[in-house]
């Protein structure tokens, strides 16, 4: 019987078939219900014991050899029966094609780049692990100022001189350092505050600062070239400047645009005033120009920050600033119509 066995096996290794017909028949002759396998398994309770585990062997190898000859046929006879070429059957309907979309942060850093690129700004950038040189003490905040504590800092534990940048301006102070003037730059990226986390804050967040310096620059020029921008992102054309402190220029202001009064969110987002504050900026401290090897008798020039993040939940209606670093796929799916 175990020799009927092995000639079943070598018969099953050389059928070949030309339709699917031909392998259903050998399929059900070799592992239907009826089967030749069937039958052999049910004479295996009358084998010789010594001769059972050679039965079985047997038995099981015939059983591997028929299944994998049915996949093989059927997997050649499939492929022949696909369309020949590249392109294949073109009456076929195509495969939907997910479209991805822009983070909103990366849609308000670009069209804040496009903007001030317009006016002659290039983009430069820096490590967002900084020391405290760039990040403070170049910026006229030496060790112990007061006004360090308006940016709570990250600092790393191992080494205090070494900190995650708390603004841009670091970025401003590397390319002081290593470009000679006219300077005209704005320096977009992540910053870290260490700030309890809520739907109008967060540790991390992005700004993009701007750059100028040169001879005879005024605060007319400072106030002219925002003037210009509000008026190509906001299309708003009505600012203002309140005075203010910032430890690296002076002087220094606010800048608020007149958001307007027409609707409910209107009145919500300026505090019934119309006006929205929306970056900082100011003159450059001549210690700041100095410290960056710039000669304040012959050079001046204006600086300018604004949030990125802020700016892209007023833009857009985001309630919440948490959106924007959560990677929700909903959230994100509704900015794939934006640029």
């Amino acid at each position: 019987m175990i020799d009927k066995i092995k000639e079943l096996i070598e018969e099953a290794e050389a059928f070949s078939a030309q339709s699917m017909e031909e392998i259903e028949a050998f399929r059900i002759k070799y592992l239907g219900k009826k089967g030749l396998l069937n039958d052999y398994f049910a004479e295996f309770k009358n084998v010789a014991n010594e001769q059972k585990k050679e039965f079985g062997q047997a038995i099981n190898k015939l059983k591997t050899t028929a299944q994998e000859k049915v996949n093989t046929l059927k997997e050649e006879l499939e492929n022949n029966d696909e369309p020949k070429g590249n392109v294949g059957d073109l009456t076929r309907p195509g495969e939907p094609i997910e479209i991805g979309s822009r983070h909103p942060i990366s849609i308000v850093k670009n069209q804040i780049i496009d903007i001030f690129s317009r006016i002659g700004f290039n983009v430069s950038e820096g490590p967002e692990i900084e020391d405290d040189w760039h990040n403070f003490t170049a910026l006229n905040l030496p060790e112990y100022h007061p006004a360090r504590d308006m940016q709570d800092t990250f600092f790393i534990q191992t080494d205090p001189d070494i900190l995650l940048r708390t603004h841009t301006s670091s970025v401003q102070v590397r390319y002081m350092e290593n470009n000679k003037p006219p300077i005209r730059t704005i320096s977009p990226g992540r910053v870290y505050r260490n700030e309890a986390i809520s739907a109008r804050s967060h540790c991390f967040f992005h700004q993009v600062e701007g750059l100028y310096i040169d001879k005879n620059v005024s605060f007319a020029d400072l106030k002219q070239t925002l003037q210009y921008f509000t008026t190509e992102m906001f299309g708003k054309s009505k600012i203002r400047l309140r005075p203010s402190y910032f430890p690296f220029t002076e002087p220094s202001a606010e800048v608020d645009v007149y958001w307007g009064l027409e609707t409910e969110i209107d009145y919500r987002i300026t505090k019934g005033t119309g006006w929205l504050e929306i970056m900082g900026c100011g003159m450059v401290d001549p210690n700041v120009l100095t410290n960056c090897g710039i000669d304040p008798e012959v050079y001046s020039g204006f600086a300018f920050g604004m949030g990125i993040d802020r700016i892209a939940m007023l833009l857009h209606q985001i309630g919440d600033i948490r959106l924007l670093s959560e990677n929700d796929v909903r959230f994100l799916d509704q900015f794939k119509s934006a640029l």
